[in-house]
């Protein structure tokens, strides 16, 4: 599997796209919709995508995996973004029409404090020193994931850094169809970037555990393949996603050969989401986490420890997994 880093820059559209003067499908914040033309995005065709890998497209929050102190930790996604002031400047340039690569920022003023641990994300340009925002007016990064964080629980819940291990959903290794919840050192995930989804991640559009009893798992990027992927063509993928079983997803990424990542969002497509029984529900899953192993002193409320109780099980699919009271 190709090995992402902590890029987790804007990845581009497969198709060109246009905006509309209409709410968000997506962002309720937002008051105008990006919608793909039927033109397909040069930079796609430029990276040859009709034979790149084409995978799943997963509704969570975005983690990475590299080292902290010297030691592999969870980091979460956290944006650098501009303060009340700055954001209504920058509003204020766009509705005038002009581009927003042409406003210019004050990076130490016109942006919120982070924590002194922040790192921006691979791939942010620096001007002076100084890293520069995207289009949106945000500067992508990432803080870690430290012990006992309560801003940041359920990302915790998936980590023990005692045992250095993180609790992954990943495809079986003996079945094309099998999917497994495994304990993965973290040190085998360095520079990956991963999809943390769950009962409190996104409204779990996956339909994971309960109020009662969460459950959080972490996805590697481009992990989940799509076997039978349409043609990049817009009335193909809109069939697709509409007819197929297969299609029951957030959207697709493809990954060129020449490391180019392009996606396709449902919404792209004018699309709903969530849909109400995901693809993602349609596999098997086995669960292979012995927590036993590592002897440690944990609660009883440890998701590891849930986890093991249910060691060599196997379910229709990772909705249906339930720990016992």
């Amino acid at each position: 599997m190709r090995r992402l880093g902590s890029v987790q820059q804007k990845m581009p559209c497969v198709f060109l796209t246009e905006v509309k003067e209409e709410p968000s499908r997506k962002r309720d914040c937002q008051q105008f919709q990006v919608v793909a033309t039927e033109n397909v995005n040069p930079r796609a065709l430029e990276s040859n995508i009709d034979c790149a890998l084409a995978t799943e497209k997963l509704d969570g929050t975005c983690c990475y995996v590299s080292l902290y102190n010297g030691e592999p930790y969870l980091w979460a996604r956290l944006d650098r973004k501009p303060n009340k002031q700055a954001d209504k400047r920058f509003k204020k340039f766009h509705h005038s029409r002009k581009s927003c690569k042409e406003f210019t920022w004050n990076v130490e003023e016109d942006f919120r404090n982070v924590p002194d641990s922040w790192i921006p994300a691979h791939g942010v340009q620096h001007h002076n020193g100084q890293p520069v925002p995207d289009e949106n007016g945000h500067i992508p990064g990432w803080v870690p994931v430290e012990k006992n964080n309560k801003q940041y629980c359920w990302h915790s819940s998936v980590v023990n850094y005692d045992a250095g291990i993180a609790l992954v959903l990943r495809p079986g290794s003996d079945d094309s169809e099998l999917l497994e919840v495994a304990a993965v050192p973290l040190s085998e995930l360095l520079e990956q970037t991963l999809e943390l989804i769950g009962t409190n991640v996104n409204a779990n559009p996956y339909g994971l555990g309960c109020k009662k009893q969460p459950i959080h798992v972490l996805v590697p990027h481009g992990i989940i393949r799509i076997r039978n992927a349409p043609a990049v063509h817009y009335q193909q993928l809109t069939d697709w996603f509409q007819g197929c079983a297969e299609g029951k997803v957030e959207g697709i990424v493809w990954h060129c050969n020449d490391g180019m990542l392009v996606k396709l969002h449902r919404h792209h497509l004018g699309l709903k989401w969530p849909v109400g029984d995901t693809f993602l529900n349609k596999r098997p899953v086995v669960i292979r986490v012995n927590w036993v192993t590592y002897e440690l002193d944990v609660g009883s409320e440890d998701l590891f420890v849930s986890f093991t109780n249910l060691n060599g099980r196997c379910f229709d699919c990772i909705k249906d997994v339930h720990f016992e009271t």
